[in-house]
């Protein structure tokens, strides 16, 4: 569960903060009672950065690719966002 910490409190409880983080979850720092920063496991943060493509490549890796599907836009008739 998060837990909010003090700044100067975590400063102090760093091994405690991180190990809650590691045990439970991202624990929340505040400074003067703002929510400012976030500690999370190194396992979580690697979930949350994941591995990012660029679009040209996702589409490439799709497996739609060679499905015969049809993607192409008619162009006969203008829209307004033309």
């Amino acid at each position: 569960m998060a837990r909010t910490w003090q700044i100067q409190e975590a400063k102090g409880k760093l091994a405690e903060v991180i190990e809650e983080a590691i045990q439970h979850g991202p624990q929340i720092i505040s400074r003067q009672g703002t929510e400012v920063a976030v500690v999370l496991s190194y396992e979580e943060y690697l979930v949350l950065k994941g591995d990012r493509t660029n679009l040209a490549q996702f589409f490439l890796e799709s497996p739609l690719r060679d499905s015969g599907l049809d993607l192409r836009r008619e162009r006969s008739e203008r829209t307004k966002f033309e």
